[in-house]
């Protein structure tokens, strides 16, 4: 099976972007399984996926866990699934996530004043590439608001307007400085999801931009709500890995409320499940297809 440095290789020669899922529990882990599994069966197509674990999700599930669940379904199912530990925000933790073998880690700094974030990213890759060097590590720079929630409106500091988004000249210095392997700008995306009308667009001449100044596979982060359209100029820009939280987590609540409601007397879990993941397999399979040009 082909490493995920050379995916994110053939993402960038067919304009194509790496569809990138979190989740908190294994009903989350198997829809977004289902929905590879739904595209490898109707379209004879393989496509990479990667699973994110916040740090908050991987105390959840626990660290090893998060590795053994994604190795088992890899391994047993022959797909290739990748484990990322999303939004690592201290060096402690960058380097459990080592340790526990993830396939890559993201270390964001990117509250930190721009020297300070350089400083402690360029530590965090020093500490996972000297426990593993296959590791890939991830720096940002730009920040785009906290979590992956309902948004009652823009999060305070977080760059939408023109001026405020990570400059080239700015990305060039960060990966100079860093030896970062990929690289998330603010390019106009956020955290989380307005619940009736799409997220503000983003700024697709900023990400070619970036582009041009660097060599680096890119991330976007923040993609719920992003317009379908913005997603397909954004990779078409140079955008290779696309996170999307919010939906899923959006679709996990209205599933599991709507399964309650139908089914008031059931107990078993599993039951009450089954909507909650097919909710989930969907958006994930529409995503994934979006992504890779499939729709």
């Amino acid at each position: 099976m082909k490493s995920l440095y050379q995916y994110l290789q053939e993402a960038e020669r067919t304009r194509t972007a790496i569809g990138h899922f979190n989740v908190a529990n294994l009903e989350q882990l198997k829809a977004i399984i289902a929905a590879v599994l739904t595209i490898k069966k109707e379209l004879n197509k393989e496509l990479p996926m990667i699973v994110g674990v916040s740090e908050g999700e991987r105390e959840f599930i626990g660290v090893k866990n998060c590795v053994s669940l994604i190795k088992n379904f890899r391994e047993e199912m022959r797909l290739p699934i990748f484990l990322n530990a999303d939004h690592t925000r201290s060096l402690e933790k960058v380097k459990e996530a080592a340790e526990a073998d993830f396939d890559a880690i993201i270390f964001d700094g990117s509250k930190l004043e721009l020297e300070e974030n350089i400083k402690q990213t360029k530590e965090a890759v020093s500490i996972v590439k000297t426990l593993n060097s296959h590791i890939i590590v991830e720096g940002e720079l730009g920040y785009i608001g906290g979590g992956s929630e309902i948004l009652k409106e823009i999060p305070e500091g977080a760059a939408i307007k023109t001026e405020d988004l990570t400059k080239p000249e700015e990305a060039l210095h960060f990966i100079e400085e860093t030896g970062v392997d990929m690289f998330a700008p603010a390019i106009g995306n956020l955290h989380g999801m307005f619940a009736n009308l799409p997220n503000p667009d983003l700024n697709i001449a900023r990400i070619a931009e970036i582009k041009s100044a660097i060599v680096l596979p890119l991330v976007l982060h923040g993609g719920s709500g992003t317009k379908d359209e913005d997603f397909v100029k954004a990779i078409e820009a140079g955008i290779n890995i696309i996170h999307i939280s919010t939906e899923l987590r959006y679709a996990w609540r209205k599933g599991l409320e709507q399964s309650f409601a139908t089914n008031p007397d059931e107990l078993a879990p599993y039951k009450l499940m089954l909507l909650v993941i097919e909710k989930i397999s969907k958006i994930a399979e529409n995503r994934l297809k979006l992504f890779n040009h499939l729709t």
